[in-house]
């Protein structure tokens, strides 16, 4: 028995973070069942997979999360509207409101250099009145198509708050970062193989603001820099560490390789052993 229920929402959460992404919902939901105490932690902890909605004003897809929800309702980035339609959702001031706006066309170039494709949103609030700065959420999805028999998707988190300092002229910026990635492929000859697992990370920096390195530029960089040690954290533990384990269980060498190595430890080591012989008579 656990001796306090931080112990059991950590030992939860180290759970769901071994558990398969693609089956976090349900995971979550049976754990929630398990221990219902833990609910409102696991929920308010736990990230779960994006999930896509479309903008019935702009024709446009966008993300779904709880840093864009308002009760039952999702607002867009594109129209600012929420979906179903409420009188009083929460929306951004007209100064965060013009820079999401701008962030989300910047992050919508920076998806297609990057992954050549999938969705991504931004959402920007204000803080605290007595806080000077903002936070926000970029979200980018990357679905496989499922060609060649693997499917796949990656899920990334960018939360992060922005401290405005002298004036605005620094800022001081934290970036928590988390990425989902599962992949399934199915072959005839080794049947169905899942890999899949989370990660996240956190950092901090201080940038200068100006107008050659606004708030977008300055986030855009943090952004960049996560993903690409993130991405390579993921490339060495899991398709590394795959691939070892699959080396050490079966050989990388055909039957026939093997027989002549084979054939030449036993040639050397006659040699050897006649050479020794020769040896020792002469003496």
């Amino acid at each position: 028995m656990y001796k306090s229920q931080n112990d059991q929402l950590d030992h939860a959460l180290d759970l769901m973070r071994r558990l398969p992404p693609q089956q976090i919902e349900k995971n979550l939901c049976d754990l929630i069942d398990l221990v219902p105490s833990l609910c409102e932690d696991l929920l308010s902890s736990v990230d779960q997979p994006l999930k896509i909605a479309r903008d019935k004003i702009t024709g446009k897809d966008y993300l779904l999360c709880d840093y864009n929800r308002d009760g039952d309702s999702y607002r867009s980035p594109w129209s600012n509207s929420y979906e179903p339609e409420i009188e009083d959702g929460t929306v951004p001031s007209e100064r965060l409101r013009q820079m999401e706006i701008d962030a989300n066309a910047a992050f919508a170039q920076y998806r297609e250099m990057y992954y050549e494709g999938g969705i991504s949103s931004v959402y920007l609030w204000d803080l605290d009145p007595g806080f000077q700065g903002f936070a926000g959420v970029i979200l980018i999805k990357k679905s496989g198509n499922g060609s060649n028999k693997i499917k796949g998707c990656w899920d990334s988190i960018h939360v992060f708050e922005v401290q405005e300092k002298s004036g605005g002229r620094n800022a001081h910026y934290k970036l928590t970062s988390t990425v989902m990635l599962w992949l399934q492929t199915t072959k005839q000859g080794s049947g169905t193989m899942n890999l899949g697992g989370s990660l996240t990370r956190q950092s901090t920096k201080d940038f200068t603001v100006n107008d050659s390195n606004p708030h977008i530029a300055n986030i855009g960089s943090m952004v960049e820099d996560m993903e690409n040690k993130i991405r390579n954290t993921l490339n060495e533990i899991y398709f590394g560490k795959t691939n070892s384990i699959v080396n050490g269980l079966r050989s990388v060498n055909s039957l026939s390789d093997q027989k002549q190595q084979e054939a030449l430890r036993i040639d050397l080591a006659q040699a050897l052993q006649k050479r020794q012989a020769k040896n020792d008579s002469s003496t």
